[in-house]
């Protein structure tokens, strides 16, 4: 018999006891927060055909997904994104709804990127999608969604940086630049490699005006009056307009309450090419990674069969819950599970007790106490174990309760615990 102990893959891992209840309690309350909102569930495939994130969606590279072949012979693979699924989900079955459409989802994620070393490939997100709805008011409410949810778990320090990939693809289509060069220039933009972008210009017959537009991009950081300065640069129509929302998300978030988390970057681009308008990143300390993002995308319905315009927002809960914990902040979770623990000739009145407990929605586990382990053991296996109390049938219709917190106990009959 092989007595080797397993253990995971690189970049997974098991979450278990308290850590697994406290993630459970993030995910609640974000999910309360969507349902507030009016969001309603979908669940997606883990795997889908590998069309559904393939380069011409713009999602994740083709190199960093985890691809696998059925039996027919298609390429599977595990999500890499759940967004391109819920498009997929709403052509199919919302084909003929014009009103909004609110889904929110939860589920893994998988990356399989070489660059995360240490770091996880498999990431639980909670996700909401607001579908049909070009307006401004929806990149507002998404936005104000996603500051809220932050808020419920408790974090109270973060900024939300937004962005607009329309402004990039203003000027990227003034200067000509072919989708080669347009993937290029962007991924030198977001890795702030001016050097790059500066040789990349100096290649193309594009005006001063435009090359410094471009080189100014990631300077373009901070409060609303860089917006402005965003505006003084260019005439490109589409980029102006860009910018005109934004200034109008900002006075919508003004209403909200919610400025305060708010910073802008004009210089953040995403790997997701299938953003169009609006996008954004939330970051804390305590986690050197985002702990949410989203964006426009009005293209990418479309391409499974629904013009439709699109908003949605992720938030990665491994993230948070790191940020949170480093940040000290506490995750209220049930400790209030009671032991009836009962010699076995008890086991009629335990069983009883028990039921009657829980059809009280009381948390109860029952354990035959056993002559190899003293009571002592079983106050430690509580503790352990967030169980609050014990109550110990070891005499006839007499009953020990044990404050597991504090170690006080005393006896009471079996009468005055059924009353």
């Amino acid at each position: 018999m092989n007595d080797k102990l397993l253990h995971t893959p690189e970049g997974v891992r098991d979450i278990y006891n308290h850590e697994c209840e406290r993630k459970l309690k993030i995910q609640s309350k974000l999910h309360h927060v969507m349902e507030l909102h009016g969001f309603r569930d979908i669940q997606t495939p883990t795997f889908e055909f590998f069309e559904i994130f393939n380069q011409e969606r713009g999602t994740v590279p083709q190199k960093d997904m985890y691809k696998f072949v059925d039996r027919e012979g298609n390429t599977l693979v595990l999500r890499p994104d759940i967004t391109p699924s819920i498009a997929r989900c709403a052509a199919k079955y919302y084909k003929e709804e014009e009103l909004p459409i609110r889904l929110c989802y939860m589920g893994s994620i998988f990356i399989n990127n070489t660059s995360y070393q240490g770091k996880l490939k498999e990431f639980t997100q909670l996700g909401a999608e607001l579908i049909n709805d070009p307006s401004v008011n929806a990149d507002a409410e998404m936005l104000a969604l996603t500051i809220e949810c932050l808020l419920e778990t408790g974090l109270k320090e973060f900024q939300v940086e937004i962005g607009e990939a329309g402004f990039f693809y203003g000027l990227t289509k003034e200067a000509g630049f072919t989708k080669e060069e347009e993937a290029q220039l962007r991924n030198l933009i977001e890795e702030k490699n001016m050097f790059g972008v500066e040789e990349l210009l100096s290649e193309k017959e594009i005006s001063e005006e435009l090359k410094k537009a471009f080189l100014t991009l990631p300077e373009l950081f901070g409060s609303p009056e860089r917006l402005l300065e965003a505006k003084n640069l260019t005439k490109n129509e589409k980029a102006l307009k860009a910018i005109e929302r934004l200034e109008e998300v900002y006075e919508l978030l003004t209403l909200y309450g919610l400025e305060k988390y708010i910073t802008f970057d004009l210089g953040m681009l995403s790997q997701y090419n299938y953003y169009t308008g609006i996008i954004f990143r939330a970051y804390t300390y305590g986690t050197g990674d985002i702990i949410a993002s989203g964006g426009r995308y009005d293209n990418l319905v479309g391409q499974f069969g629904k013009a439709a315009p699109a908003i949605g927002i992720a938030i990665l809960a491994d993230q948070l819950m790191m940020a949170l914990m480093r940040q000290k902040i506490e995750i209220e979770t049930r400790g209030d599970n009671t032991l009836i623990l009962y010699r076995k000739e008890w086991s009629k009145t335990a069983i009883a007790l028990a039921n009657q407990f829980r059809s009280q929605d009381m948390n109860v586990e029952l354990i035959n106490y056993e002559e190899e382990h003293t009571l002592e053991e079983y106050k430690e296996y509580c503790k352990r174990n967030s169980v609050g109390g014990i109550l110990f049938f070891e005499k006839e219709n007499l009953v020990e309760v044990i404050n597991c917190q504090t170690g006080e106990s005393n006896t009471a009959r079996l009468s005055e615990i059924l009353n």
